[in-house]
């Protein structure tokens, strides 16, 4: 479920981007896989200690405590599982919990939230993307060994059982517990598809995984029986997922032979180019992608094939820039380093891939902060521009690489309504926690409503809702401040109507309702109204 988040999640949730794997493949090493060096320092160094230490050490323990500090040295997503958990990590490479309904990533020996399923157990409770876990049921995760495989063999059990999370969010001082209730789950990769408008075909795409395509084809197909004859694609948020699916998806929109992406490495097997063959089924229809930055890897591969080819018109902020390809190399004693060994390139030659050279991890993710420090999710003007990475699209206009895809039109982040007290609601939980006991206690009358657009007709008054809301917030210690909720009136009315009706209705309900206002959104249908994304698009 999308939420609008401020500012102080910006960081956490720009772990987003690193959960998915850009392309992920497998290789399987031999012991006799490359020359032994008796005299490398390495090797010296092992020999010294079993031989001289004072201590008995177990070398092999002591290479396994050594060998995620060698990887930190290269690239902020090269990454290491250890034999115990290589199973895990094999079967379940998008880190999805579906007993929780939550992805989870461990980073630098702490455990995040990268997304949530909607609707799912996680996001019933009231996790938000981002949320660090700190205990899970009572036990501080600092006496978990952190790794994929543990973290989740202690997350998932039977349906119907409770965990609970204690959870630490961005620059808010007081931990917070939830219950979370299991519920396996099946993970839907496009969150809603809906007509937006009588003309416009709106699809959420969340994550690029190996049957997104298929959804992907699919929705577009409904919709265009539906009278779509335009789209609008929703990456917001989107933190990637697998090369390929983005490759199959861009293919759909553009003519035959047109460059999609390029894979560029140090060994020659690395370099790759992936070309459209012209069986597209949606190739003369217009397009808006949505992107922000949150939007990773594969979003950007999606994103930066349509613009360079003048296909598609790319609204919202600055995505992520995560431009490496990941491959997994499983060692002889069942462990994986996934290691980046090449990067991409979209058709007019950018790598989107941003600066980590001399950064530490933390500097690279506070990458994000600094953007806002400075104003770019406010103005377009503050958008760093290298000018000596300068290209040009297949009909003439100028982009630039060396970090994210810059949109076609900037829309800056909306923080109206983002008080005090809404972020202490949000962090709290409440607005589900509301929403969802008012589904209970009127479930009913409810199902028994058409659909969404009935339901805001005979809801209650406004001033009647965020009254009993106020009041539900007072009772879990929220006092109720009417200044802030005034001005937060409106996001909170939304919110809680949408959830109302997603639980109600289902995902379509809740975009549709939360899309009214959203900003981003409606800047494209403004510019697919005036044939902005006609192809070829021009400045």
């Amino acid at each position: 479920m999308k939420r609008n988040l401020p500012i102080w999640l910006t960081i956490a949730i720009a772990l987003i981007a690193f959960g998915a794997g850009l392309f992920i493949d497998r290789h399987y090493l031999s012991s006799a896989s490359g020359p032994e060096n008796d005299n490398s320092k390495v090797k010296a160094i092992l020999d010294l200690i079993a031989q001289e230490y004072v201590d008995t050490v177990n070398p092999d323990a002591l290479m396994e405590k050594s060998i995620p500090f060698i990887l930190k040295g290269l690239d902020p997503h090269t990454s290491y599982f250890d034999p115990q958990n290589s199973k895990i990590t094999r079967d379940h490479p998008d880190g999805v919990i579906p007993d929780i309904g939550a992805v989870l990533i461990v980073i630098n020996d702490s455990i995040h939230v990268e997304c949530i399923v909607p609707a799912g157990p996680s996001d019933i409770a009231g996790i938000l993307p981002g949320d660090c876990i700190v205990k899970i049921d009572g036990q501080p995760t600092a006496n978990i060994k952190k790794s994929s495989g543990e973290v989740f063999k202690l997350l998932s059990g039977p349906n119907g059982s409770k965990v609970t999370l204690s959870v630490q969010r961005n620059d808010y001082p007081k931990i917070l517990d939830y219950t979370v209730t299991r519920n396996r789950i099946v993970k839907r990769t496009l969150d809603s598809h809906y007509m937006i408008d009588q003309n416009t075909g709106y699809v959420k795409v969340n994550q690029f995984e190996r049957n997104t395509y298929q959804e992907f084809v699919e929705a577009l197909t409904q919709l265009q029986a539906q009278g779509a004859k335009r789209f609008l694609i929703d990456l917001r948020g989107n933190g990637g997922g697998y090369m390929e699916i983005a490759v199959l998806m861009a293919n759909e929109f553009l003519p035959s032979r047109k460059p999609i992406v390029s894979t560029r490495g140090r060994r020659k097997h690395y370099n790759h180019p992936y070309k459209s063959d012209g069986k597209g089924a949606f190739q003369h229809i217009e397009l808006a992608v949505l992107i922000d930055e949150h939007s990773a890897s594969a979003s950007e591969i999606f994103a930066g094939a349509l613009q360079d080819n003048d296909r598609a018109l790319i609204v919202g902020r600055r995505s992520f820039g995560k431009g490496l390809v990941q491959k997994d190399f499983v060692l002889p004693d069942s462990s994986i380093i996934r290691l980046a060994v090449a990067r991409y390139y979209t058709p007019s030659g950018r790598c989107i891939q941003k600066e980590y050279k001399g950064y530490d991890f933390n500097q690279y993710i506070v990458e994000l902060l600094e953007r806002y420090k400075h104003g770019e999710a406010y103005s377009s003007d503050s958008i760093k521009i290298d000018k000596s990475q300068k290209y040009t699209t297949l009909h003439g206009r100028t982009v630039y690489g060396g970090g994210g895809i810059i949109p076609d039109i900037f829309v800056a982040r909306d923080t109206s309504g983002i008080t005090n007290y809404y972020i202490d609601v949000e962090n709290a939980g409440l607005l589900q926690r509301f929403a969802f006991t008012y589904c209970e206690k009127n479930r009913m009358t409810l199902e028994q409503m058409s659909d969404y657009k009935q339901f805001l007709r005979t809801t209650p008054i406004d001033n009647d809702i965020i009254k009993e809301f106020a009041e539900f917030a007072a009772k879990s210690g929220i006092v109720p401040r009417w200044y802030y909720i005034n001005k937060s009136r409106d996001l909170i009315l939304t919110k809680i109507k949408a959830i109302i009706a997603h639980d109600i209705f289902g995902p379509e309900a809740y975009s549709s309702i939360v899309n009214r206002n959203d900003k981003t959104v409606q800047a494209a249908l403004k510019a697919l109204n005036k044939h902005k994304a006609a192809f070829p698009i021009t400045d």
